[in-house]
């Protein structure tokens, strides 16, 4: 089990392996051919999020909208998910989409941001947008996922 912890030692593409790691890009690049020059990045940052999200079972964090790109494709090899959900976060990592187009609790991708860089991780800034700076900015999107979603925190 590679369950991350406040200091992995670790890169976010080193999570999984690199067969899967090629699959989930192609993928990305088939599914959205915009952004298949950036399919390698989106997937580092995905992996990035959702490690954030297994070392803040309880915080509510949310990708940007291109980051949500690599985790919705990611979460289509259901097998491969959960598994990296077990060894990584030691459970499964939910998707929660909310109804409104807006996370519960405010902008959650600055923060996500925020713990992402903390972990020691790379963040990309150009797939992040404005996340960085748009604490209590109000306007709900804060380049969140495209369906306001974020995982769904342990209590």
């Amino acid at each position: 089990m590679t369950v991350i912890t406040d200091r992995p030692a670790v890169t976010p593409r080193s999570l999984i392996t690199p067969a899967l790691f090629s699959r989930l890009t192609a993928r990305i690049a088939i599914d959205h051919p915009e952004h298949a020059h950036q399919a390698d990045v989106i997937m580092e940052q995905a992996l990035a999020f959702l490690a954030a999200c297994a070392v803040r079972p309880t915080a509510r964090l949310a990708p940007s909208e291109i980051v949500d790109i690599g985790w919705h494709t990611f979460i289509l090899y259901t097998r491969e998910y959960a598994e990296f959900c077990q060894e990584t976060a030691g459970r499964f990592i939910h998707h929660n989409p909310t109804d409104d187009n807006q996370a519960e609790g405010g902008c959650t991708a600055a923060d996500t941001v925020a713990v992402i860089r903390g972990l020691g991780l790379p963040v990309v800034a150009d797939l992040w947008g404005h996340a960085a700076d748009c604490e209590g900015s109000g306007t709900g999107k804060c380049s969140q996922c495209h369906q306001g979603c974020t995982n769904s925190p342990t209590k």
